[in-house]
């Protein structure tokens, strides 16, 4: 038996992964090592709990874009458990361009930053930064989602929401990111290789004439000692590491937390590669998908022999009650009228049914995971008729307003006004995961082909011939064009998922990310809500 799709997207997977963890090189990594440094994912790796979970929010992010010179646009950011407590941390990486600041680099610090608000749970800085990337500055200065937003949501979470910030400048901090820091709650300096100004030596000079060193304008002596700036000063970064460990055990802890559990699956997730069929296309069973994440037991499904294409039910992950909404990617031929239903796709009364069990979730403040494998909603004067817009829109609704975590896993497609309705990204999900297999779009290949170039082809058919070259070539490139765009690692490029995952990753992923998304205390809309003070 050969390779299966799924086996070979995921290693195609891990070797991307493998070359994007390595930053800006080894000779960049011994760079920061001679300089007495750790970096960024050391740093990382030494702050969670040993054998914990860590959760990478954005490794793809720009990998296919600036000729590949901008691994995971120079910072890491992701959820991980520090002294038992889930956290969000972002730290530049200073092997890739001195950690200067992409326009990517705003979006995924801007992303921790919406999960720490979303999920009410600290936030750790990790700051190593040369600032802003200058040749890209138009895409980093300016603007609603600029720079400026960070800072923005740094004083939200100070005065608002009470999130916890704590800061540590473990290189240079210069110019405007200098306010990341100094917004949080805590300051942490290294001695010797930090550094924090609005202005670096070689600006004031030139600004003012006066020349000075970096450790005598804005070292860690001088900020913890002399302007008061910082608050703690350590010898170096395994110190630091400590001691920002030490500050998170400190922090009271907030509301009830998720029960925990041990219990395993039904099915190993390794199943996984082999569950799903090579053809995207071809049909394959929910359930079979559902016994390796959820714990031994299973789905206890609602309404299973109404609108069966539509999947709901309520089970545990890790002792943690979901509710799990899926489609089943199979013909569904049950007590309604008509032909079997298509699996994948929205119907009128699936879209009800939904709708009705979003809203019973919401009342039993139940998370909801919803796995995706959706091709859209139906369309004909028969779903038409029977009201899919009103019953479509009941459906989104439902799920828009919901005050319970929502979490996402793209199984294989996600397309068109289902993907919508299944909690996409704009909806504003807890945290959104792709396997290997996902494929986001409006619409597969050959429908825009179909859509594109329909009345040409029924024009020819009519006369008897069949499609020249030229034609043949252009379709073939329609195709091409979005079978690139549909690859999950194209959404994980553009911050469209937080992460792709592998099939024996999903079960840990899953239950850090339900644990942090139990952190938040109630209803939200968008990534925060401010408390009312009337």
């Amino acid at each position: 038996m050969g390779e299966t799709r799924l086996r070979r997207l995921g290693r195609e997977l891990e070797e991307l992964r493998a070359r994007l963890r390595q930053g800006g090189g080894p000779d960049r990594i011994q760079r920061q090592h001679d300089q007495g440094k750790l970096t960024a994912r050391e740093r990382v790796e030494r702050l969670i709990d040993p054998g914990s979970t860590w959760f990478e929010v954005g490794l793809l992010v720009a990998y296919d874009l600036y000729d590949g010179g901008a691994p995971g646009a120079g910072v890491v950011t992701g959820v991980g458990c520090v002294e038992g407590r889930e956290v969000v941390v972002v730290a530049n990486d200073a092997t890739v361009k001195a950690g200067a600041w992409w326009p990517e680099t705003i979006k995924k610090i801007l992303r921790a930053q919406e999960i720490a608000m979303r999920c009410r749970i600290p936030i750790l800085y990790l700051v190593d930064s040369a600032g802003v990337n200058l040749p890209y500055q138009g895409g980093v200065f300016p603007g609603q989602y600029g720079a400026a937003r960070i800072f923005y949501y740094n004083s939200i979470m100070r005065r608002y929401l009470g999130i916890p910030q704590l800061a540590a400048v473990m290189g240079p901090c210069i110019a405007g990111g200098a306010y990341l820091p100094a917004l949080s709650d805590v300051i942490l300096m290294v001695e010797g290789t930090s550094f924090m100004g609005l202005g670096g030596p070689n600006l004031v000079k030139g600004a003012t004439g006066q020349t000075v060193e970096a450790e005598e304008l804005g070292g860690a002596r001088v900020h913890t000692e002399v302007s008061g700036v910082a608050h703690y000063m350590v010898p170096d970064d395994e110190a630091c590491l400590g001691k920002l460990r030490e500050l998170v055990r400190e922090l009271p802890t907030s509301g009830s937390r998720a029960p925990a559990g041990s219990a395993g699956t039904a099915r190993p997730a390794e199943d996984l590669y082999d569950i799903f069929p090579d053809d995207h296309r071809q049909p394959y069973d929910m359930h079979e998908v559902l016994d390796c994440i959820l714990d031994e037991g299973g789905l206890d499904e609602f309404q299973p022999e109404h609108a069966a294409e539509m999947i709901c039910g309520t089970g545990f992950l890790a002792g943690m009650p979901v509710g799990v909404i899926a489609n089943a990617r199979r013909m569904v031929k049950d007590s309604r009228e008509g032909p079997p239903r298509f699996g994948g796709i929205v119907y009128t009364e699936s879209a009800e049914k939904v709708a009705y069990f979003i809203d019973t979730m919401n009342r039993h403040r139940t998370p909801l995971l919803f796995l995706q494998d959706v091709s859209g909603f139906m369309v004909g004067p028969a779903e038409e008729h029977a009201g899919i817009i009103r019953a479509g829109a009941h459906f989104v609704e439902a799920m828009a307003t919901t005050t319970v975590p929502k979490v996402v896993l793209t199984l294989n497609h996600a397309s068109g006004a289902g993907y919508y309705a299944m909690a996409g990204q704009g909806f504003d999900p807890d945290f959104i995961l792709s396997l290997p297999t996902g494929r986001m779009g409006v619409m597969e290949g050959d429908s825009a082909v179909m859509a594109l170039f329909s009345a040409q082809l029924d024009k020819l058919k009519a006369e008897g011939t069949v499609p020249d070259e030229d034609l043949t070539t252009r379709m073939d490139e329609v195709r091409a064009d979005y079978d690139q765009q549909l690859d999950a690692r194209f959404a994980g490029a553009r911050g469209f998922v937080d992460e792709i995952v592998l099939p024996e990753e999903l079960r840990p992923v899953l239950e850090l990310l339900l644990r942090a998304a139990a952190n938040n205390p109630g209803p939200h809309l968008g990534a925060f809500t401010l408390p009312d003070h009337g």
